[in-house]
């Protein structure tokens, strides 16, 4: 099947991952009450498992690199070695959860298998539960995953029947190593039809595809220009290890709002003020100059359809944002960001990154890895800042209310420190993931993050509650 070959982007991950860089996208998520018996969340997962056929498929290479891997059926899954259960020791507080999250996200994928675990984890204290999540960044990307959540769970404390699988699932064959040879070869030989269907279109619509023709040139031009003007240096952009940090700060999305409502802006522009603000903070405090320093930040933008919510595999471009850290004033430093991220909106820099990924899907896969490395190399940005949103209604696993999930973003190359956030049923979480050894300081980073919403609240005349005294709310 076509839909089973990995677009260009989702194989650019499996080429960016090595031993200390990790592309698997992860998440905390906590829960009420007491943790459901292992043997009942097995199930609970296998009966709801064909509804993300994904998860049943292995990755399959092809001979001599002649062509992007393709996702086949794992006719050995066994979803025990998927499933984990563990425990905290006693106290089992939300430290101790951070530093058990840090080594489970610091172990690598295997690709020997389908690319995602869940592990369960009991005595944490205030009757609770968590769940760890990991799926590798090429089998989904955060809109995608924030969707199969919604479907692995349910809406209401009252697990609903699942859809009927049909007949038992059975894997198909895996494919030889010259099956795998001969359809890549074959598919690539479809590539000039796409090309001479693509010129038939010209003439069929010839406005319509000269327009958007256009925003794609100025789109890449865009992000030219942000390869052609690199990153500063910076304590974030040093060669990473395997090791991880991870910790989470809480905020309530009612608030941002109303931040945003009082200074202007967007969501966006009050989540990137309050990052900056940070950072700043974090750099003077390790002793360095912030003066006229501006770091970047890779933002990704999704250009998922509507037609195209839960469905795997990436559909995400990026933009490159300014970040003021040399900025002290918490409303000028807001200002400098809604008017840069304007600009940045009407440059294409995300149009122009999508149309450079869809470009790759023509070169071959071995000049597609080279460039993917090579790009790794370069400094286009110092950290990625995500925001995803998520459902605004609680979800429930096995009638456990889910009361707060941390997603994590994964580290690339040289890129020592990295920030998830995901809103849900109310709240806007931030996951912070750092390199165990030049993050040494995580902890007080998030700090730094708090101190940073606080100023912009008070300025703006909003009081913060989602605080870490909120954890049970």
């Amino acid at each position: 099947m076509a839909s089973d070959r990995l677009t260009a982007l989702d194989t650019s991950f499996l080429h960016l991952e090595d031993a200390a860089s990790h592309m698997h996208v992860a998440s905390v998520m906590l829960f009420e009450g007491s943790p459901p018996p292992y043997d009942e969340l097995l199930d609970t997962i296998e009966r709801r498992l064909h509804l993300v056929p994904r998860y049943r498929q292995r990755l399959a290479f092809v001979p001599l690199g002649q062509g992007r891997p393709k996702w086949v059926d794992d006719p050995r899954l066994n979803l025990r070695y998927h499933v984990r259960a563990t425990a905290l020791p006693a106290p089992g507080d939300e430290d101790q959860l951070k530093e058990l999250a840090g080594r489970v996200f610091a172990q690598q994928l295997d690709r020997d298998k389908p690319l995602w675990e869940v592990w369960l984890v009991d005595g944490l204290e205030g009757d609770r539960f968590a769940v760890l999540s990991k799926t590798h960044h090429s089998l989904v990307d955060g809109i995608s995953g924030v969707d199969i959540i919604s479907v692995l769970f349910d809406t209401s404390p009252e697990p609903a029947a699942p859809a009927d699988p049909g007949d038992r699932w059975l894997p198909r064959p895996l494919p030889t190593q010259a099956q795998l040879l001969g359809e890549a070869l074959l598919e690539r030989t479809t590539i000039p039809a796409e090309v001479a269907r693509s010129v038939r279109a010209v003439f069929r619509g010839p406005r319509r595809i000269v327009a958007r023709a256009r925003d794609a040139a100025v789109g890449v031009g865009a992000m030219a220009w942000a390869g052609l003007n690199p990153a500063p240096t910076s304590p974030y952009n040093r060669s990473i290890g395997p090791h991880r940090r991870f910790t989470w700060v809480r905020a309530d999305l009612s608030e941002i709002k109303a931040i945003k409502n009082e200074l202007g802006g967007t969501v966006n522009d009050v989540v990137l003020s309050t990052v900056a603000g940070a950072l700043g903070k974090h750099l003077r405090r390790r002793g360095q100059n912030t003066d006229g320093l501006e770091l970047k930040a890779m933002i990704p933008v999704s250009v998922r359809a509507d037609v195209e919510r839960g469905a795997l595999g990436n559909r995400v471009a990026a933009m490159m944002a300014p970040l003021p850290v040399w900025c002290q004033d918490p409303v000028a430093r807001l200002d400098i960001v809604r008017e840069e991220l304007k600009g940045l909106k009407s440059s294409g820099q995300a149009v122009g990154a999508q149309v450079l990924t869809e470009l790759t899907g023509f070169a071959p896969p071995t000049v597609m890895g080279q460039a993917a490395r090579l790009v790794s190399r370069q400094r286009m940005f110092n950290l990625v800042v995500t925001n995803v949103p998520g459902p605004q209604f609680p979800l429930y696993l096995a009638g456990r209310r889910m009361l707060d999930p941390f997603p994590m973003v994964p580290l690339a190359k040289n890129q020592a420190l990295g920030i998830a956030l995901l809103s849900y049923a109310g709240k806007i979480n931030f996951g912070l993931v750092g390199d165990w050894d030049l993050m040494w300081d995580l902890d007080a980073f998030a700090d730094d993050l708090r101190e940073s919403l606080d100023e912009l609240a008070a300025t703006a005349g909003v009081e913060l509650t989602a605080g870490e005294e909120a954890v049970r709310t």
